[in-house]
């Protein structure tokens, strides 16, 4: 969802971040990043995983894909990051509610992003998806726009969000198959987001528990364009979690043929204790 464009210091090559390994209550929680600017001037993906600073076994991870401009764009994923690293840092998992907390991440970020369109007289949005894991191994998910979170269990897909996007109105009304949506022209055409004079959806799941094995996914459009979720679950559930965001941004960057958009991922595994 990037227009062209490009800031000082983005390069074309990819950065994947182990992110860290944290372990509690008999399970460990394995997190890395990646991101590329694809073919586009302009990086304007965010995606960070968070720690909590605190509580083992608890982690917030957020991912944004930015609209608008040269800079609005940009300006408007940043905003999300760090709207979620200042909720999070007050976050406490015995006395808030996650949910509550994602759906304050969204509110708060997207009357951040209006306020920054107003002083800047630019057009940001940007979407959002994040997923909270919590020490008993709870995970409530939230998205707004058309970056997704997918949770698999094993090499197969559970669950993954439903884009807020013209192209998925029409697969839900059945005038078109998800595969005619991939290749539909107005795939990039978004029904909610943040940063518009709409309020922003709050599409929220809660998974009671993963298991051990599951792996939580989020990404922007520029990546899960390419695979489908067979392919995505065979990538993370054979491959350690670095090597596998290596491989999706890789295998994203191949089939985009040199007209790929940003890309980013966050992808976090629940692994035994070694």
């Amino acid at each position: 969802m990037s227009p062209p464009g490009r800031p000082k210091g983005e390069y074309r090559s990819a950065t994947h971040k182990g992110i860290f390994s944290m372990s509690t209550n008999g399970f460990r929680l394995t997190a890395t990043t990646g991101i590329h600017r694809g073919d586009r001037a302009y990086q304007q993906d965010q995606v960070e995983v968070l720690p909590h600073d605190r509580v083992p076994g608890c982690l917030l991870a957020v991912l944004a894909d930015g609209m608008g401009g040269k800079s609005g764009g940009r300006k408007a994923a940043d905003q999300v990051l760090l709207t979620a690293q200042q909720l999070f840092e007050r976050y406490a998992p015995s006395r808030d509610d996650a949910a509550e907390t994602l759906k304050q991440l969204v509110l708060e970020a997207h009357l951040m992003i209006k306020l920054t369109a107003i002083t800047s007289e630019e057009e940001p949005h940007s979407t959002v998806a994040a997923f909270l894991i919590s020490p008993g191994r709870e995970c409530d998910v939230i998205h707004a726009g058309d970056s997704r979170v997918y949770h698999f269990r094993g090499a197969e897909m559970v669950s993954r969000s439903i884009d807020h996007s013209y192209v998925q109105r029409l697969v839900d009304e059945g005038q078109i198959s998800e595969d005619e949506a991939n290749a539909h022209p107005q795939s990039n055409l978004l029904t909610g987001c943040l940063g518009t004079n709409q309020d922003p959806p709050l599409t929220h799941r809660r998974i009671d528990q993963l298991e051990i094995g599951d792996t939580m996914l989020a990404c922007s459009d520029g990546l899960w364009h390419y695979f489908t979720p067979r392919e995505l679950g065979a990538i993370v559930h054979a491959l350690p979690a670095r090597e596998a965001s290596e491989m999706l941004v890789s295998k994203a960057r191949q089939r985009a043929r040199g007209g790929g958009d940003n890309l980013s991922l966050a992808l976090v595994r629940v692994d035994h204790l070694s």
